[in-house]
């Protein structure tokens, strides 16, 4: 329960509050005050933003591109307690029509779908610590844009000081929790972390044979197939990569399979053919997150998001 606010009844529902309030309320500046503590620390694919003027300037120019854009919450998967702070991480679709120029290059009119990530810690009432992956690469198909040209643009901009979030850029929070020990977190890790190392056997001995999979790009799969080519792209294109989990969430509650939430990392060099094609040596920062459902047969449903175009950015920044 939130002892520190008593208008929700969850941490879940009052994420969710908070998205509708600041995004389909229109209350950048009030909605920041309400639920955000003013020394915020957001992580992304741009870098790092710090304080609520930084978020609002931001949000501003992503209302300005996508005025009608709803933030819907398929689900938030939390750990923690209000004496030591809550971690939610929380994954949304983002729905609305590109009709403004701005990030994301000239307007298009498209009208968009695609999926966010979000790690979000809370204390006493107020987010004060974000993890966030944009699917950039499934919002720049839909406008007409191939994600390795927009991220060379994006490189030769003017306004990009530090291009994307890696470790040398970022900034210690209040949050220095590593989520719980719940077992399907534990066993998500698990799977994982056997991808990671190569061991693409872990996929038809844990995963339901009808498995529906929801990967970067807005692409949706099924089955043991679709997973290994994408678990095996990634890891082949930075195959001397050291993996991390930073974060782990296992949960059961009622009326819903259990579940879990996996936040991880991928640091090291662009030294393998897989997903970002010919090795070009760059040294490449990867922040995931990935979300499980678990069934009788093995993880049912699994949602792995990272931000291509900031992977693009960084193979192309070394490339020249």
């Amino acid at each position: 329960m939130m002892g520190f606010d008593t208008r929700f009844r969850d941490f879940p529902d009052y994420l969710r509050a908070a998205g509708r309030e600041i995004w389909e309320g229109r209350t950048l500046g009030d909605g920041l005050a309400a639920f955000y503590h003013p020394a915020i620390i957001r992580r992304d694919a741009r870098g790092v933003l710090q304080g609520t003027e930084a978020l609002r300037a931001s949000g501003l120019a992503e209302m300005y591109a996508l005025p009608d854009r709803r933030l819907l919450t398929e689900d938030v998967i939390w750990s923690g307690s209000d004496k030591r702070g809550l971690l939610g991480s929380k994954r949304m679709v983002a729905v609305g029509r590109h009709i403004g120029d701005g990030p994301w290059g000239p307007a298009s009119g498209a009208r968009l779908r695609y999926r966010v990530m979000a790690d979000h810690f809370a204390k006493a009432g107020r987010i004060s610590d974000e993890w966030q992956v944009v699917d950039t690469a499934a919002l720049l198909a839909q406008t007409g844009q191939d994600v390795k040209t927009w991220a060379r643009a994006r490189l030769d901009g003017p306004d990009t000081e530090e291009p994307v979030f890696c470790p040398e850029v970022d900034v210690q929070g209040p949050y220095t929790g590593r989520g719980n020990d719940d077992s399907w977190g534990l066993a998500l890790e698990m799977v994982v972390g056997r991808l990671m190392a190569g061991h693409l056997s872990v996929v038809p001995d844990q995963y339901d044979p009808a498995c529906s999979l929801a990967y970067p790009g807005g692409e949706v799969r099924h089955g043991h197939a679709a997973a290994e080519r994408f678990w095996l792209g990634l890891r082949q294109s930075f195959p001397s990569a050291s993996f991390a989990v930073h974060h782990r969430i296992g949960q059961e509650t009622p009326m819903l399979p259990p579940r879990a939430a996996l936040r991880w990392s991928l640091t090291g060099r662009h030294d393998g053919w897989g997903a970002f094609g010919r090795p070009t040596g760059a040294a490449v920062h990867v922040m995931g997150i990935s979300h499980a459902e678990f069934g009788p047969d093995g993880l049912r449903r699994e949602w792995t998001l990272y931000d291509s175009a900031a992977v693009w950015m960084q193979i192309l920044a070394s490339d020249g």
